[in-house]
């Protein structure tokens, strides 16, 4: 089957997360299966709450184990947890080889590289497997240009102004 489409949320503003579930939900309402994993905003589900509603169609999976964001642990726990987001990122690897969804939502996965928890070269290998999906889903906040070539759209989202 022909590689899906890869498509990539990216800057620093808000949105990128609810922009790439949007899509999800709209790929969701023509009968595709989702799944979503969410790499380094904690345990705590956040806007992926209501989303559990939808199970077993959309499938949710968070690998962090810290209540609190990656950013925010001491080093020692830091190291514990990038084995758990490595584990999250090898699911991911399944998950895209089996074709078990049609569409992945894979948050935050640029933001591994931004932390040192993944090289270029590693996210090059996960948007090389030639999947059975359609379209894939990845967010974060900077996108470093040897990626370009393995996306097929680009969305940068910034932040103009922000009185909050």
């Amino acid at each position: 089957m022909e590689k899906g489409v890869i498509q990539a949320f990216y800057g620093d503003g808000k949105g990128k997360t609810s922009a790439a579930l949007g899509q999800a939900l709209r790929d969701f309402k023509e009968g595709s299966r989702v799944t979503i994993i969410q790499f380094l905003k904690g345990k705590e589900p956040g806007e992926f709450q209501i989303l559990e509603k939808l199970e077993p169609d959309v499938s949710i999976f968070h690998f962090d184990q810290s209540q609190v964001n990656y950013i925010e642990l001491s080093l020692e726990e830091r190291e514990r947890e990038k084995q758990n987001i490595i584990n999250g990122v090898n699911f991911a690897h399944k998950v895209i080889e089996t074709g078990e969804s049609d569409i992945i939502v894979l948050d935050e996965l640029l933001g591994l590289v931004d932390l040192g928890i993944l090289s270029n070269q590693d996210l090059i290998d996960l948007l090389q497997i030639q999947g059975d999906y359609k379209r894939m889903y990845i967010t974060g906040t900077n996108l470093d240009q040897s990626l370009v070539p393995y996306l097929d759209e680009i969305c940068k989202i910034s932040q103009e102004k922000d009185r909050t």
